[in-house]
């Protein structure tokens, strides 16, 4: 049976992570907080982010700037775009 979370980006009930999606209190807070259409939403935009912005993720600076804006984007703040990407129509 799957279970339920109250989404932090969605403002509703839906349904949750099967896991943690990485260790420590991070992961654990995703876990608890973050639906899975929030999370398969994010992987979409931190892959843009990666690609566009060309991050090394053996860079910690990249790791951070992606950690803030992770939180931004589940938080509902206003978070970095890719330069120049346009959703297909």
């Amino acid at each position: 049976m799957s279970r339920s979370v109250f989404c932090r980006k969605y403002q509703q009930q839906l349904e949750g992570l099967d896991k943690p999606p990485y260790p420590g209190p991070v992961g654990q807070k995703i876990y608890e907080s973050v639906s899975k259409q929030a999370w398969q939403a994010w992987t979409e935009h931190q892959t843009m982010l990666i690609n566009e912005k060309h991050l090394n993720m053996m860079d910690p600076a990249s790791r951070k700037f992606l950690q803030e804006q992770m939180e931004k984007f589940f938080a509902g703040d206003e978070f970095e775009q890719a330069e120049g990407y346009v959703p297909p129509a």
